[in-house]
């Protein structure tokens, strides 16, 4: 007999066997099943109980005699036992059943598709993801095939190796953050103070070590990947164990931080960009060195963005977080978009989409942000995603004012304000408010408009979105809608106005860790500053937010430079030092050394 006429002729002996009377509990039924049925063959078991189940429900829907029609009833409710019963089996048997599948899909697969295979059998967006104990049962499961092929013994070690080193770790996750007294995050001084080179410390495999002192040190992850032209594949499961279990471990950290519900998300966030970053990095660096390598990593790097789509604290309206800062992730999101494109349509994706769009128009590439935006849209539309429909509408609103044209950023606005009040997302409405209102003002300055109603009407939208926006208690849109505000003000020369609300702006960009809006925020203030002749304010703020803007790529950081240097020529060189060295201490306090150090190389770097 065929699998599937066994389990037919299973499924019919208990139905009979019921009808007669001899089971008397749903016990016997389970133990039935379990008898029966064997690991790794549930879903052709689920097939045929499918298939007996509508046979026996048509026949009572169809029988008209009586006596019949009763006995087809007996037989549905037998039979609707037989697949409670297997819902159970399934329960208790899912790791057993998902460490069998997950050797068949390995084991089956070609030699080009055998790491792929690994890794999705080891994605945590699985209904039932792996755990470090079936990861192990993998291992020894993998190793019996040896024989058959090397690859599947270099898995299974490799795993084992990698779950001995996370184990290494995990008891060291967060000293480095009390010996150091380190502030939560990434950032600081390369070298031996931080997490990657604490765990460094605590790993034993050479290309683990390698890897995290390679990051520990800001250098490029192509020289990591340089010293290892011939990784094995060994060596290269052992690091994705460490490396996704590492990422995994600190999220559930920050997830659990209530005594600050700032922090804990913010650095959730921060986690996951960061993580994603990496594994983009990593594909980069062994694309045409090692493909399955390269492929894998983009994988990873994809499950990573999809996990996090789905937590709740995802920023719909956020952009690039601080707390992670290092010079390798200068370029992080160029890496973003390619792994992208063979993405179903799914709610994940249009998320992801959005974040990628936001942090496009942060880098000054407007029609790629508006192309993700769209894209974003109709997806997120399709799904019936309300608040990312929502807030695609408000990013397209920023995108097209950073493009002066204010006609399409007020129609986007106000589609993005009557659908945020229909459907009760008050974020959303808080955005679309403020984006009204500066798209308002923008096109105003640009029709050369003085009257003033124009632009109080304009100002009313924004500071409604700011009331609203404090209400929600919404750090991000606050922070968005003090920037906006300050800028308007600051349009429509009213420089002093402009600087209580920039300032507001950059103190809460500081607590969401945007740093886009902290450098924007602070490019502003220069201009203010400088508009009411008050030079050492200019130079303190156009400095910091010339250097944060860099730091993220963006080209706005142009626009700070381009003042600053006016303002040196203006001042003589002396002098514009002299200010800049009275403020040295607030901008270490921010940047640090290296950042106050890196300042004229940027000036000069402008004026090239």
């Amino acid at each position: 007999m065929s699998l599937r006429d066994r389990y037919l002729a299973l499924i019919d002996e208990i139905v009979e066997t019921t009808l007669k009377g001899k089971i008397s509990s749903v016990e016997q039924v389970y133990q039935l099943l379990l008898k029966g049925i064997t690991s790794g063959t549930g879903e052709v078991f689920e097939l045929a109980l499918s298939d007996r189940l509508n046979t026996i429900q048509a026949q009572v829907d169809a029988e008209k005699d009586e006596l019949k029609k009763a006995k087809a009833t007996r037989s549905l409710r037998a039979i609707k036992t037989v697949q409670t019963q297997w819902q159970r089996w399934q329960e208790q048997n899912k790791a057993t059943e998902a460490i069998v599948q997950a050797v068949q899909q390995i084991t089956t697969s070609t030699a080009d598709e055998r790491l792929v295979a690994f890794l999705r059998v080891t994605d945590p967006n699985q209904k039932y993801p792996l755990n470090l104990s079936q990861l192990q049962q993998l291992a020894k499961s993998l190793q019996v095939f040896a024989s058959a092929n090397s690859d599947f013994q270099e898995i299974g070690d490799g795993i084992t190796r990698g779950i001995s080193a996370w184990q290494n770790i995990q008891e060291n996750l967060l000293s480095w953050m009390y010996e150091q007294k380190q502030s939560l995050g990434f950032g600081g001084v390369p070298g031996e103070r931080g997490p990657w080179a604490s765990w460094a410390k605590v790993v034993k495999s050479e290309v683990v070590q390698s890897f995290f002192r390679t990051l520990a040190m800001e250098k490029s992850i192509s020289e990591f990947a340089q010293a290892y032209p011939s990784m094995t594949l060994s060596n290269w499961v052992e690091l994705t164990i460490v490396v996704q279990f590492l990422q995994r471990g600190l999220v559930n950290w920050f997830d659990q931080q209530a005594y600050d519900v700032q922090a804990g998300p913010k650095l959730s966030i921060s986690t996951f960009l960061t993580f994603a970053v990496i594994w983009s990095q990593l594909a980069s660096a062994f694309h045409g060195q090692v493909t399955a390598y390269s492929n894998g990593a983009s994988q990873i790097m994809l499950q990573i963005l999809r996990t996090f789509a789905q937590r709740p604290y995802f920023p719909l309206y956020g952009g690039l977080f601080a707390s992670f800062s290092g010079s390798y992730l200068r370029d992080a999101l160029d890496y973003l978009d390619e792994p992208l494109r063979p993405v179903e349509g799914t709610q994940e994706k249009a998320r992801i989409l959005t974040l990628l769009g936001y942090s496009q128009r942060a880098l000054g590439r407007y029609s790629r942000s508006i192309k993700f935006h769209l894209q974003a849209l109709e997806i997120a539309r399709t799904a019936s995603d309300r608040p990312c429909e929502i807030a695609n509408l408000n990013h397209l609103s920023r995108t097209y004012v950073q493009e002066k044209n204010y006609a399409e950023a007020i129609n986007y606005s106000q589609r993005a304000l009557i659908l945020s009040r229909q459907v009760g997302d008050y974020t959303g409405e808080a955005n679309a408010l403020v984006n009204y209102g500066y798209s308002e003002v923008m096109q105003a300055q640009q029709q050369e408009h003085i009257e003033p109603e124009v632009y109080e009407s304009a100002i009313n939208y924004l500071e409604q979105g700011l009331r609203l926006s404090e209400k929600l208690g919404d750090i991000q849109s606050k922070a968005l809608c003090f920037s906006s505000l300050g800028i308007a003000y600051l349009v429509t020369n009213q420089a002093a106005a402009a600087i209580k609300y920039l300032e507001d702006g950059f103190k809460t960009a500081q607590v969401s860790g945007d740093l886009y809006l902290q450098g924007r925020n602070l490019a502003y203030l220069a201009e203010a500053n400088y508009s009411l002749q008050n030079h050492e304010k200019a130079v303190y703020t156009g400095s910091l937010g010339m250097y944060l803007l860099e730091q993220i790529a963006s080209q706005e950081w142009r626009q700070a430079a381009g003042l600053l240097t006016i303002l040196k020529g203006q001042l003589g060189e002396d002098k514009f030092q002299i200010l800049l060295q009275q403020n040295r201490p607030k901008i270490i306090s921010i940047i640090g050394v290296d950042g106050y150090d890196y300042i004229p190389q940027l000036l000069e770097k402008y004026s090239r």
